[in-house]
């Protein structure tokens, strides 16, 4: 899906203010100390705006006008001091290179081809200071069999093994597995992936 079709989608959502983060980035981000983030593909927000609220510096990247201007607008009914820890940036997360200056990159529901996923992984490990964290969440390959919504091509999905094996070397797993979660009636599986880089 490129850039206008995501627009189109954000068109037509209403940028809610309180969104929940995810559970896991609050898991394992609420005991660290305050840092830079690198939020890729933020669509309107939550986990950026909640990482502000808790005193770190945030990069939010999105390539969807769209979904930054509802960031925005959510952003807005924030404090100015909340407001002014976040970046919005509007920019393609296949081909950004971001240099290694965060403490934590989170990707969260960010579903691509595995070679161009592969590519992510690898330019977010590369984002990382010493001992910084990578935060992935995504739907498990086999979501679509649970009728909980989510892309139901099975291509763009993974599994906690797909990926470890999508890593680069200098990737330490500090967890990789499977969780769900009540979607209405129905059963979501997520894929959880947490890394972390120790050289320096």
């Amino acid at each position: 899906m490129d850039a206008a079709a995501w627009d189109a989608k954000y068109d037509g959502r209403t940028p809610s203010p309180g969104s929940p983060p995810d559970d896991v980035l609050v898991e394992f981000v609420t005991s660290r100390p305050r840092g830079r983030a690198l939020d890729l593909a933020c669509g309107h927000g939550r986990n950026a705006l909640w990482l502000a609220t808790r005193g770190w510096q945030v990069d939010a990247v999105d390539f969807s006008g769209a979904a930054l201007s509802g960031a925005a607008s959510v952003a807005a009914t924030a404090t100015r001091s909340i407001r002014e820890r976040i970046r919005w940036v509007h920019a393609d997360v296949t081909t950004l290179v971001p240099p290694r200056e965060y403490d934590l990159v989170v990707a969260s529901y960010l579903h691509l081809p595995p070679d161009v996923r592969r590519t992510v992984l690898k330019a977010a490990i590369g984002a990382l200071k010493h001992e910084g964290i990578l935060i992935v969440i995504g739907h498990h390959t086999d979501n679509p069999t649970t009728g909980a919504p989510g892309p139901s091509d099975v291509e763009i999905l993974y599994t906690p093994s797909d990926l470890v094996a999508d890593l680069p070397a200098a990737a330490i797993v500090v967890r990789a597995d499977t969780t769900s979660r009540r979607v209405g009636d129905a059963t979501a599986l997520d894929t959880v992936l947490v890394a972390s880089v120790t050289d320096e």
